[in-house]
């Protein structure tokens, strides 16, 4: 578990593991060089039960804490948590079990995401997968669409890693923000068994005002720009180039070019006026935008509202729906996660 100046989270997430029917486990708590005092509960935790092991390190970010945790874990599963978040209490049987059952390399599960929309009220969206099993890579690699465009593949946190899967291939997370993708793209690249479950009791939590998913992101098309990349070579490694794929590829990049221009458009962006038009215009003229525009086919009459001014090429009316979206994402959360659960 990264962990850094989460202690208003810490004990809700380590607690929530502690407590965890599945108790053959060690924990390591990766400590980036907090300054708010997070690093003295770890190291209670630590004190108190001696399933937990403390790794102090600079503030270095999010991928080298898990990295300094592949490096020093035993164990014959890695799985990654975040510290702000919680686990139902039979979230690691349920995926050992699953684990074993089908000696997976990689388990995949269900799980909630829960937006806090004002205190005491919660937003609950349940994203479920299978129940499933897959023993080929052939076979994987055809559900492969599907599971993108449920969510279940991006982040480490629903997931289940066998150790030496990861380490033969030495496969870390690089170093760069949104982490969790390409070392996940890593992962499933060639991966043969593959176990799905419906939920393991994951909960995502979005209640943290200065959290990852909500501030300004310096770069934020040019990495969306770099995903679309990867996820191009995926597919072309894969061999795999039927209509249905494509799509998925095309639909998910416009998509997110809608968050880019949110992004530039909040009250955080340094970026605004002409600078802001011009960014916008470069991002609505570029070639792989325009494919991805032609072959997305959204599935809601809200997405298709998006997209229109990306598709006619309009960046003032493009920037006028990012300061819309950025509007309603901060000062209505339950709204926003409600309409983007319907996208």
């Amino acid at each position: 578990m990264p962990v850094y100046n989460v202690r208003p989270y810490l004990e809700r997430a380590v607690y929530s593991l502690l407590v965890q029917t599945f108790s053959d486990f060690e924990l390591l708590l990766s400590d980036d060089g907090s300054s708010d005092g997070s690093a003295a509960i770890c190291d209670a935790f630590a004190a108190a039960d001696n399933r937990v092991r403390v790794l102090h390190g600079e503030n270095a970010g999010a991928p080298a804490a898990r990295n300094r945790a592949i490096e020093q874990a035993a164990g014959r599963y890695f799985y990654f948590m975040d510290a702000d978040d919680w686990a139902a209490p039979d979230m690691l049987e349920r995926l050992v079990t699953a684990a074993e059952e089908h000696q997976a390399e990689l388990v995949v599960a269900g799980f909630s995401i829960d937006t806090v929309t004002r205190p005491g009220a919660v937003f609950r969206q349940v994203k479920e997968a299978g129940p499933a099993a897959f023993f080929r890579r052939e076979a994987f690699r055809r559900a492969a669409a599907r599971l993108f465009d449920s969510n279940l593949l991006y982040p480490p946190w629903n997931k289940l890693y066998r150790a030496d899967y990861i380490l033969e291939r030495n496969i870390r997370f690089p170093n760069t923000f949104w982490d969790d993708f390409p070392f996940n793209l890593l992962v499933i690249r060639d991966v043969d068994r593959v176990a799905l479950l419906p939920n393991a009791g994951y909960h995502f939590m979005r209640e943290r005002p200065e959290s990852e998913t909500a501030r300004y992101r310096e770069g934020m098309y040019e990495k969306r720009e770099e995903e679309h990349g990867w996820m191009l070579e995926l597919y072309s490694y894969w061999g795999i180039q039927d209509a249905a794929s494509r799509e998925m590829i095309a639909r998910r990049h416009a998509e997110r070019m809608v968050g880019c221009i949110e992004n530039l458009c909040g009250p955080a962006s340094p970026v605004t006026g002409r600078a802001r038009r011009e960014k916008v215009r470069e991002m609505l003229c570029a070639p792989r935008l325009r494919e991805s525009l032609r072959l997305a086919r959204p599935r809601s009459v809200m997405m298709r509202c998006l997209l229109l001014p990306l598709k006619l090429r309009l960046p003032r009316t493009a920037i006028a729906m990012g300061k819309c979206i950025s509007f309603v994402k901060r000062k209505y959360p339950g709204r926003f996660a409600r309409l983007k659960a319907g996208r």
